[in-house]
Formats: structure tokens, sequence, C-alpha cells
């Protein structure tokens, strides 16, 4: 009996080993065979893919793209799954920064319902800054498009701290083109600023989908990091294959906070004034519309002081579900006469 036993656990060992290697094989091949994706051209490689992956019409195009990685994806889910993080800034009623507040001074509401419990409350001005500046440089921004780019690479020499943050640079016409990827090197980055050139038509929404999608949401730091795009454009898009929804629902998916500073200099309100101020309100970012060019400069200032004046809540929503639907966030302030910025929702995680 006892030998008989023994032949039958040295069977279920070998069955289970058997089974470990088998799975350790198929992943090993599929991550050899997994497709790369380079969206943006860049000097070195003028050749990348610039095409959409799945128009716009085609959406399972997307998701199975999307998934390329999902071993690596549900280990981040399986952490985060029942896990909200929200930065978000609270102001006076003169549009000054309220830097000392308590969680006690704010109601939130997560898909209409209060959250099962707070986990965290904290300002947050220590948190890594992982940020992408968008140039519109189609050939309506002709006019400033000089001042714009000293002003928009003293902004990055004065918010981006070196060995901490990261930041990235494309410039966008009809197509995007990156000219400095992630670097904390400040004279990286304004080199990369100035190689951008002006010309052409305005895809303002395949830019931020793809920025957010291919830098963003697949970029998975070890650590939070708060995600923010900087958009310097007159919001008129006349080239894009994506949408200004899907643009905005990628943004929420990768959890980007959007900032936008027009470049027209009409006076007068455009089109393109409103598509900015949809794009930042959805995201709990800010539009800017500066009409003289030192304006431009108070703009990205502002901005720079508002990414140092947030919060940030860690809450676990009640009856939550990983079905990955669109879920709405809403925090208000308790005390009078404030007032609170957050984005308007997420993207539940889907199992």
């Amino acid at each position: 009996m006892k030998y008989t036993n023994g032949i039958l656990r040295a069977l279920t060992l070998s069955l289970v080993l058997a089974v470990v290697v088998g799975q350790s094989r198929a992943q090993s091949a599929y991550a050899s065979n997994a497709p790369s994706l380079n969206v943006y051209p860049t000097a070195n490689n003028p050749t990348a893919n610039n095409a959409p992956d799945g128009a716009a019409g085609n959406p399972d195009n997307r998701v199975s793209d999307e998934h390329a990685s999902d071993d690596q994806a549900l280990i981040t889910i399986r952490a985060r799954v029942n896990e909200v993080n929200v930065l978000f800034i609270a102001t006076d009623k003169h549009g000054k920064f309220v830097r000392d507040l308590t969680q006690n001074d704010f109601a939130i509401l997560d898909d209409h319902k209060p959250p099962q419990s707070i986990l965290n409350f904290r300002r947050e001005t220590d948190l890594p800054l992982h940020l992408g500046l968008l140039v519109d440089v189609s050939g309506s921004v002709h006019g400033r498009f000089d001042f714009e780019q000293e002003a928009a690479t003293s902004f990055l020499t004065h918010a981006v701290r070196a060995g901490f943050d990261k930041a990235f640079v494309v410039g966008f016409n009809t197509q995007s083109q990156m000219t400095q990827d992630f670097t904390d090197n400040v004279q990286l980055l304004a080199t990369g600023v100035h190689r951008l050139q002006d010309g052409g038509g305005t895809a303002l929404y395949d830019a931020i989908y793809r920025a957010c999608k291919e830098k963003f949401l697949k970029d998975r730091p070890d650590h939070p990091a708060r995600k923010a795009i900087v958009v310097v454009s007159d919001g008129e898009d006349n080239q894009s294959e994506y949408t200004r929804a899907q643009a905005i629902e990628m943004a929420q998916r990768a959890e980007v906070i959007i900032y936008a500073i027009s470049t027209d200099d009409s006076g007068l309100i455009l089109r393109g004034d409103k598509v900015l101020e949809q794009l930042a309100s959805a995201t709990g970012g800010r539009a800017f519309f500066p009409f003289k060019m030192k304006d431009i400069t108070r703009s990205f200032a502002a901005i720079e002081d508002e990414l140092r004046s947030q919060y940030i809540v860690s809450y676990k929503p009640a009856d939550f579900d990983a079905d990955g639907r669109y879920r709405s966030i809403e925090i208000s302030a308790l005390k009078k006469d404030l007032q609170v910025r957050a984005r308007k929702g997420y993207f539940a995680p889907q199992q």
C-alpha cells in the first residue's frame, strides 16, 4: 500500500511540473511573437507607423492592441481593482489655491454613492510628475509659434525636476511626431521643443489619443505618479480619425489631466475654444486663453503652480464591480465659497 501511494505521489508531482513547464513555454512564445508598436516617427525613425491602431470605426482592433501586454495589466488590476486615486485642486472665490484643507472639508461620491472607505488623503506636492507637451504645429499657429516655443521651454525648465520628474515633447499637424521621448533632462526637452516646425493641417484628437495610450496607459511606473498633458493649440481639428469623445475616453482610462493653452489671438470665442474647455474639464484640467504674448507665459506659470497645489484622495468605492463600466466622480467642498476641480470619472478595470 505504501509503495502504491508513493507511485501516485510521484505521478501527481510529474503532472504538475509538466503543466507549469507548458505554461511557461507558452508565455515565452507569446512574448517573443508579441507585436511592437511605435506610433511616433522621430528623427531616428521617420518611417514609424502613423496610422491609428484601429480606425475610429473599428474598436475591435483597439481592444486587441490594448491587451498586447495582458500579463502586466492583470497584475496591476489585481493590485488596484478596489482602489481609486483622484488628484484635485481647491480654490477660493478669488480663484486662489487653498492648500491647507483636510479630508473632513470634502464630500466624495463615486457613481453617486459615498465611498466604502477613505484609504488616504493628503496634499500632493512631491509625487513624481509625468508630463507630455503636445504642440500644435499646423499652419494656423504660425503667428505666435516662436514665442510659444520659448514659453514652453521655460515651463519645462521649471516644472521638470532632474532625477524625479520626466516629460516628452510631441508636435502635431496632420500627424504626430515626437521630438523628445520621456526624459528628466531639461536641455534635451528644450532641444525637442525647438526642433518643432510649423505647417500643415490639425489632428488634435489623434495626438491626444495616441499620447495618452502610448505614453501613459502603457507607462506603469513602480510608484504612483501625476500624469498630465499640456496642449498648445487653437482647438480646431480637421484631420483626426479619432473623435473628441474617443480622445477624452483614452485620457480618462490613462488617468491623465489635460491642460490647454489656446493659440488663438482673435479675441473672439471660437469653436476651438469650446473644444479646449471640454478636453480640460472632462479630465480635471483647465483651459487658458491668452490674448497677449506675455499671457502665454502666465498660462504656463499657472499650470506649474497648479501642479504643485494638488490634493490626492485614495478610496474604495461602494458596490464596485470590475466590469469596465464608466463611473462618475464628484468631489465637493463643504466650506462655503470653495470650488473643487477634479476629473469627472473613470473606467473600472475589466477582468
